[in-house]
């Protein structure tokens, strides 16, 4: 009872410890920085952005004595919960924060949510080493979960939100498991310093209750599917964009050239949004406010909504691809944003569409973007102030859950759990190959396999090579009892090899390889290289001892805390 107490008083630490960091990122970067840019003369508007992308380049670029910083944030959650051996320094936290202040605060198009994220799991993870001894193996990731749920729960003032986020992100169709009750004193513990310390009260889409009087019939039900399946498709795209975006900020390009060209576009963003809509709708996550009671006017033309969206689009990549560093999930609810705009202007239910189809479509697009349907729907209902939305939204979720496929905005989301040795298998083949192969050559007699390896090594199987190692076959010990013994020295090990056995490559993984030794018959495994030569074997014996070492170590190393 005691412990289980004292994990309940951890588990609020996190979100105390994080609602207090939050509140001081958001002062900062919205209250402090954002605001006064977005109140300066538009040529200085036009030109922040770039100033602060430079800076948070600069700043990961030396941090740390020099050692450069990748500027991912809520992706390290992701990847941290399914690898416990990746790791979330805090020392890494301030420098990460830094740069996310200067990014969102110079108006980067980015959300301030990643670093929220970044910060409240960072915490929870170093808590746990403090007090592992309170934590069972099984719950080795539960105060990361915790921190992650109390950073969304601060920073959009969503504690339910919060909750679903955390427990849906790692997975595309799954949920993470007993770390419910963590993230739900976390959350709440955020949420409760957050509002303390800011005395904020104003949502990330705040909108007037006369706009969300709409009944439910089969116009809106219906408008709700339209928008449903747009930002399912359009989410699918943006995925794609974001990729590329992340290769660009990955790749061996000088940082100083990639910097630049970024500034530049986004200081021709900036400047295009002041020409077309008078007003710096490009800036920050929402332009604190402005993007939203700009898209939800009556009067907007749907050609200059496009616009709009296909700007917001490029400075989030833009963003993303020269190294700023935010999170993408207050922007994938602005797309869909403006995605349900354009779908109320084109079916025109009155004056009340222009809010319902937009935040139809900020559940529909977040939901396909970051495959988290519960959360998205909920996240509506808490920023909105409006449960009306939950119907149909959870139509609109729907939809675009089938049409955005296998598409995500994370690289480390994983389809569903699997069990340990499932992951093990999903290790790549070199993890257990040997470079030390039982080869013969092709014009060799069969004499020389029998005599030469099979008995002496009791190697029952061998890899048969050309004249440059050459991949040719494999010859198993039983392939010469139907030759008579007195003709081993005239028949050659080419002429009984198997040949119907495709090698494996270095990008295949355990998984692969076991399958195809079982479709063979086979207890080892070739793999070659680029080249088609033979760099080594895969044996069922190496995998089984690779997978009880990796099963060992990973408990030695939960009882003794990440």
């Amino acid at each position: 009872m005691r412990n289980r107490l004292l994990r309940f008083a951890t588990y609020i630490a996190v979100g105390v410890a994080t609602g207090f960091i939050v509140a001081m990122v958001a002062l900062l970067a919205e209250k402090v920085l954002l605001a006064q840019v977005l109140h300066l003369p538009p040529w200085q508007r036009v030109i922040a952005p770039a100033l602060g992308l430079w800076g948070a380049v600069i700043m990961l670029r030396w941090a740390d004595a020099g050692r450069r910083l990748s500027p991912s944030t809520s992706e390290e959650y992701i990847r941290a919960f399914h690898d416990r051996t990746h790791p979330m320094r805090f020392r890494d936290l301030p420098f990460r924060l830094a740069a996310g202040i200067v990014t969102v605060g110079s108006g980067g198009a980015v959300g301030l949510e990643g670093p929220s994220i970044y910060a409240g799991a960072t915490a929870g993870n170093a808590i746990q080493r403090v007090t592992r001894r309170l934590f069972r193996n099984r719950e080795g990731y539960a105060l990361l979960v915790a921190g992650a749920a109390a950073g969304v729960s601060a920073i959009f003032q969503a504690p339910a939100t919060g909750v679903l986020f955390a427990l849906e992100a790692p997975y595309k169709s799954d949920l993470g498991r007993r770390a419910l009750l963590p993230a739900l004193l976390s959350s709440a513990s955020s949420y409760v310093v957050y509002v303390l310390v800011t005395d904020f009260h104003d949502r990330p889409f705040e909108i007037g209750t006369e706009l969300v009087r709409v009944g439910f019939g089969r116009r809106e039900l219906l408008g709700a599917a339209v928008v449903g399946a747009l930002c399912g498709l359009a989410a699918k795209v943006f995925c794609q964009i974001l990729k590329h975006a992340k290769r660009i900020q990955e790749s061996d390009r000088p940082w100083w050239l990639v910097a630049l060209c970024g500034g530049a576009i986004l200081s021709g963003l900036a400047a295009l949004s002041e020409i077309l809509f008078d007003e710096p709708l490009s800036l920050g996550p929402t332009a604190e406010g402005q993007l939203v009671d700009w898209s939800i006017e009556p009067e907007q033309s749907l050609v200059f909504l496009g616009a709009l969206l296909a700007i917001r689009v490029v400075a989030t990549s833009t963003v993303l691809a020269s190294g700023g560093v935010g999170g993408v999930f207050i922007p994938l609810a602005v797309f869909g944003l403006i995605v349900g705009r354009l779908v109320g202007g084109w079916i025109e239910l009155g004056p009340e569409s222009l809010a319902f189809f937009p935040f139809i479509g900020v559940a529909a697009f977040l939901a396909a973007g970051y495959r988290t349907p519960l959360a998205a729907v909920m996240f509506v209902a808490e920023s909105t102030g409006a449960p009306a939305f939950v119907v149909p939204a959870l139509v609109a979720v729907a939809v675009s859950q089938v049409l955005i496929g296998g598409s995500s905005v994370s690289q480390y989301q994983r389809d569903s759990r699997t069990g340990h040795l499932e992951r093990r298998l999903e290790m790549p083949v070199n993890s257990a190959m040997s470079t030390d192969v039982p080869t013969v050559n092709a014009d060799a007699p069969l004499a020389d396999f029998v005599w030469g390896i099979a008995l002496p090594r009791k190697q029952l199987e061998a890899v048969v090579v050309g004249p440059e190692r050459d991949f040719l076959g494999v010859i198993r010990l039983s392939d010469t009892r139907d030759v008579d013994r007195n003709d081993w020295m005239s028949v050659t090990c080419g002429e009984v090899m198997a040949t119907d056995i495709t090698p494996a490559r270095p990008s295949w993984t355990l998984r692969e390889v076991t399958e195809a030794m079982a479709d063979a018959d086979i207890e080892m495994y070739p793999v070659i290289d680029s080249g088609g030569r033979i760099a080594g074997v895969v044996t069922e014996n190496a995998i089984v001892k690779l997978v009880d070492f990796l099963n060992e170590t990973q408990g030695n190393e939960t009882q003794g805390g990440r």
